[in-house]
């Protein structure tokens, strides 16, 4: 009876974590996940996939946080569980791997991310074929990967093929669709086209303030990435303004040290003594 309680527990505290991370509380999603991995330990160490995926999450949350080592050991506790009891092509295997892809861009080790993006991708085509969300997901992610890389014209074709299997499948007004809007207006931004991303910005900046809600640290870093691509068309009231909002939401959700609040600031006072 003690274990069967343990392990209940283990399991609410876990979807209050998934909860609150999927609200953007990662301080308190932090707290959840690791009294639920305590609990999965005492209960029974062998537990391989609930313990994959608490430690999937709070690799999640340390790289939102730029935690970035804390990061990486999360994850690689994950995989080698992940290895030894699930097999090679389980999508707990495909998620870990999307997310190691995800943890090299956001540290800006980009080449070193392409070959984990390119492994999820092929297991999640091996499960599912090319037209699931989840492949969708992992297109999206090789997409940011490829143009981060400098490979522009590669990450807009995945990007718009991830787009297309999201609006088919799941529909317009859609939390994948908003992320891969944002990608994809980064990415033509990137090529010069900035009066063309910004609508596809906009779009995805509105979808990201219905569904996440006004505050949410993804709503920041969309209004940061509007900033830049007013700022690069001479758009300079509507920059400072996108610019301030995105600062306000940024420090308050993540911190003043964090470094997307940074670049944010930074990108701010620049545009300020440029006027």
């Amino acid at each position: 009876m003690k274990r069967f309680l343990l392990a209940t527990c283990a399991r609410w505290l876990g979807w209050c974590g998934a909860w609150e991370l999927l609200a953007g509380r990662y301080v308190r999603a932090e707290r959840f996940l690791l009294g639920a991995l305590d609990l999965v330990v005492q209960v029974d160490a062998s537990n391989s996939v609930l313990a994959v995926r608490l430690l999937n999450a709070l690799g999640m949350i340390y790289k939102y946080q730029a935690r970035f080592a804390e990061a990486a050991r999360a994850y690689g506790r994950a995989l080698r569980a992940a290895r030894r009891h699930l097999g090679p092509d389980h999508t707990l295997i495909a998620n870990l791997y999307h997310n190691l892809g995800g943890l090299h861009h956001a540290r800006g080790s980009h080449a070193r991310g392409e070959p984990h993006a390119r492994r999820a991708l092929a297991i999640r085509e091996r499960l599912h074929g090319p037209e699931h969300p989840d492949v969708a997901r992992d297109v999206a992610a090789l997409a940011g990967i490829l143009d981060g890389l400098g490979r522009h014209k590669e990450g807009e074709e995945l990007h718009r093929r991830a787009l297309a299997v999201f609006e088919r499948r799941l529909g317009s007004e859609q939390r994948d669709v908003a992320f891969v809007l944002g990608n994809l207006a980064s990415c033509v931004h990137s090529m010069g086209r900035s009066s063309e991303a910004i609508p596809m910005a906009r779009r995805a900046l509105t979808l990201q303030e219905m569904l996440l809600g006004a505050t949410h640290p993804e709503v920041g870093v969309a209004l940061a990435n509007l900033a830049v691509m007013q700022q690069a068309l001479g758009r300079t009231t509507g920059a400072k303004a996108s610019y301030r909002e995105a600062g306000a939401i940024l420090e308050a959700a993540l911190g003043s040290a964090h470094p997307t609040t940074i670049t944010c600031s930074v990108n701010y006072t620049r545009l300020l003594r440029a006027e």
